[in-house]
Order: C-alpha cells, then sequence, then structure tokens
C-alpha cells in the first residue's frame, strides 16, 4: 500500500527505530501503519509512544474551557491566577502563543532528562529574571510558559492538572489510551549513534511540574481522535467557534496561534502541533475544513521530520512506487578497529562522514549527504565495494601511541581537521611515528 511505503521511507531517512503513523481521510480513519526494526521489542500500531509538546494542546484547550466559562480572561496577567508566579505580569494570550517574552526552559537541570519537582520549587526557582524579550516584541517558544499554563488550570479547577484532563478531555472524547505514565506496551525511547547506528536507552522522566508542557503518552488511535475534534469541536470539551480562534495565528507569531501550530501543506492550512522528548518524535496535524489528519509517532531524539510528515502521508500515490529497504541499527558493540574510524573526516577542506551500517562502512559527503563509497572489513584493512575506491584498501595510519592519525586509502589521505600542517605523505610513517 502507497502509505506503507511512504512511512518506510520516512523510517529508512530518519534512522528510526520504529515510528506508527495514521491517516483520517474526511474524519474516518483510513490507515494504521508502524515499522519496527527494534531488536527484542514487539511495537505496534497500538503501542503508546511519548506525545511531547503535543501536550500543550491539551493545557491550552483546558484554558481555554475556563475562559468559555467565564473564570478568566486571555489579558488576565498570570499572577491574577498564579499568585507567586515570577512572571505574574505576562498575560494568559501571550503565553498561550508563545508571545509573553518568557524563557524557553526553566531555570535549573535540563528538564527532559530528569525527574521534575514540585510546582512550589518550579515557581520559586523561576523569578522573572529570565526574560529575554519585552511582551509581543517577537515570537519565542518557552515551555515555562506552559507549565505555568497548566498551574493556572489546576488551581481553577481545583485540581491536579492530569486530573483535570483526564476528567475534561479525555474522558469525554473516549481517550483511554492516553496516559501520564507509559503503559506496559509503549515503545522505548531510543537514541540513534550517528555514525556507529547502534541505539542507546534514553530516560522515561516524570517531569513534575513541567508535565503540562510535555509529559504525555498516547497512540496514533487515540490522537487521530484528538485531531479530529481539533477540526470540529465537542459540546462537552470546547465548541468549534472557540476551535477557529485558537487556530488564528497571534501577531507578532505568524504559525503559532492560542496553543496550535499553524502548518501550510501545499495548498492546505493545517494545525496541530510536534513534539520530542528524550528517545521520542510527534507529529499531529489536521485540515480542519476537509477533516484530513496524520499522526506520527517515532522512538527517536531526533530522525522524524515532523513538520513534514502531512505531506508526506497525504501526497501518496495510491499506485504505490519503489520499496524502500528499512534502516536497522547496527549491533553492540561496534569493534575496536570500526570504532576508530568513525566519525568526521576531511580530505583536504571538503568533510566526510564515516558511518558503520549493515555490517559495513560508508563515507558521505557532508555538504550534501550523497553516499560517496562503501567499504567492507579485510583483514587489518577495509576493502572498497563502491565508489570511486572500488577494490582498493582503506587503511588506518596510527600514531606511536596507537591513536588513529589518518587514513588513507591509495594517494588519498584523510585527516580529522581540513589541511592538516600533519597530514603525512601518503604511504609514509604516521606522525610521532
Amino acid at each position: 500500500m502507497a502509505y506503507d511505503e511512504a512511512l518506510a521511507a520516512l523510517q529508512a531517512a530518519g534512522r528510526l527505530p520504529s515510528v506508527s503513523a495514521a491517516v483520517a481521510r474526511g474524519g474516518a480513519p483510513v490507515w494504521q501503519g508502524c515499522v519496527s526494526v527494534l531488536p527484542g521489542r514487539a511495537v505496534s500500531t497500538a503501542s503508546s509512544y511519548r506525545i511531547g509538546s503535543i501536550t500543550k494542546t491539551l493545557t491550552a484547550v483546558l484554558v481555554l474551557q475556563l475562559r468559555d466559562e467565564g473564570a478568566l480572561r486571555l489579558d488576565d496577567p498570570v499572577g491574577a491566577h498564579v499568585p507567586e508566579a515570577g512572571y505574574g505580569e505576562a498575560t494568559i494570550r501571550d503565553l498561550l502563543s508563545h508571545t509573553a517574552g518568557l524563557q524557553s526552559e526553566p531555570a535549573g537541570p535540563w528538564w527532559e532528562r530528569v525527574d521534575g519537582g514540585s510546582v512550589a520549587e518550579l515557581l520559586a526557582a523561576n523569578d522573572g529574571s529570565g526574560r529575554v524579550a519585552a511582551a509581543g516584541e517577537y515570537y519565542h517558544y518557552s515551555n515555562l510558559g506552559y507549565a505555568l499554563l497548566g498551574e493556572v488550570a489546576a488551581r481553577l479547577r481545583g485540581a491536579p492538572w492530569w486530573e483535570v484532563v483526564q476528567a475534561r478531555l479525555l474522558a469525554p472524547l473516549g481517550m483511554g489510551a492516553t496516559t501520564y505514565h507509559p503503559p506496559p506496551d509503549h515503545a522505548p525511547g531510543r537514541s540513534v549513534d550517528h555514525f556507529a547506528h547502534t541505539l542507546s536507552a534514553e530516560p522515561h522522566t516524570d517531569t513534575g511540574a513541567m508535565a503540562p508542557a510535555g509529559q504525555l503518552w498516547s497512540t496514533v488511535g487515540d490522537l487521530l481522535r484528538w485531531a479530529d475534534f481539533l477540526a470540529t469541536g465537542h459540546p462537552e470539551v470546547l465548541s468549534p467557534a472557540t476551535l477557529d480562534e485558537m487556530a488564528a495565528p497571534a501577531a507578532p507569531a505568524e504559525s503559532y496561534g492560542l496553543g496550535l501550530r499553524v502548518l501550510r501543506v501545499g495548498e492546505r492550512t493545517m494545525v496541530g502541533h510536534t513534539g520530542s522528548m528524550p528517545g521520542f518524535q510527534a507529529s499531529l496535524f489536521v485540515d480542519r475544513d476537509a477533516r484530513d489528519a496524520v499522526v506520527a509517532l517515532a522512538d527517536a531524539t531526533t530522525g522524524l521530520d515532523a513538520e513534514q510528515v502531512p505531506a508526506r502521508l497525504l501526497a501518496v500515490d495510491a499506485r504505490g512506487g519503489p520499496v524502500t529497504v528499512p534502516w536497522r541499527p547496527s549491533p553492540r558493540p561496534v569493534p575496536a578497529e570500526v570504532a576508530d574510524v568513525l566519525g568526521v573526516w576531511f580530505w583536504g577542506h571538503t568533510g566526510f562522514a564515516f558511518e558503520w551500517v549493515g555490517g559495513e562502512l560508508r563515507m558521505r559527503d557532508l555538504r550534501t549527504g550523497e553516499l560517496e563509497e562503501r567499504f567492507r572489513r579485510d583483514g587489518d584493512a577495509f576493502l572498497g565495494i563502491e565508489g570511486y575506491h572500488r577494490g582498493e584498501r582503506l587503511r588506518t595510519r596510527r600514531r606511536a601511541d596507537g591513536r588513529v592519525s589518518h587514513l588513507e586509502c591509495a594517494t588519498f589521505v584523510w585527516t580529522r581537521s581540513p589541511y592538516d600542517p600533519d597530514a603525512p605523505i601518503p604511504g609514509g610513517p604516521a606522525p610521532d611515528a
């Protein structure tokens, strides 16, 4: 099927251990698919992934619910509802649209990678001194701002943010697969080594007071429900008129409304959000006029071009196309003689990335990303199997202390810095030999 091939192409291009996706047309789900190369782990379209900043869309809807009920105004300062907030003068509207001038991240350690603290601790650590711009000066994405918005919703509802999400959003929409913690059937967060192509585990943290900015886990099926809600509204959640307001770009943000990204996809305007947390990336967008929606969830820290997902999956040709060979991670550990060669090397001023893929050494031009050479291990060297050096042997030249000085193939020499003044004469001894 064409959708399956489009997903396979996304997986291969992004080096994704697994990626799950779904498409709806006219509000009706028409396809779900999953590509997984995770060793020893079963992952499917029913598996849960961390959705990162798609969580912000839920927080924004909670705030707009309160506005529609008359519990707050968008021009209220956040300090009117959270008096101890260090950025108390920032308005609800500006926090929703990332135009309040707040710093992007909270003070302290990297919040996405460590278990978070209490709201009191978060407010005490962020006293307002980290402001980067005046209110309304320009769009500046702020995770901290959404933590404050989540606390506004919690205080006005008289319950913790997650309990409010469950009662006011998930229950009426039937989103039973969306959770705060990872359920047993979840995709494991992974990071892919750029050169060795091996996998490393990423943390699944409880972000605490920062949860309204990016804590939640979900499935592609549940998120299709959320996407269609963003198109049509729901009588127990939010009206279509308020969603219209959320989907309109909020000046000076040209591509962000009140909690929703606004994305041009060809002739379409789509709204939704991207998401990332250590080990995960996510994409959710819907054409509110056509009710066409796309969701994609990946368990890789990088690699999914989240804003390109809608174009790739909505533009599939039913006739299909060439079959994509899936990318697969390299087993660990990488042989020591291979590990010494991986990374960036220069031939003159031209940079090349040497990577270990499928048991062979590959060389890519850093300017274009094009594959230039392929080598396989051959004793104490590497034998060229594709490219200019096919049939030639690539050898590592070492210093007296055993460290690799340079790579050599015929008269070609690669060094760790451009035109290394200590570069050897091809065939001669290594420096310090």
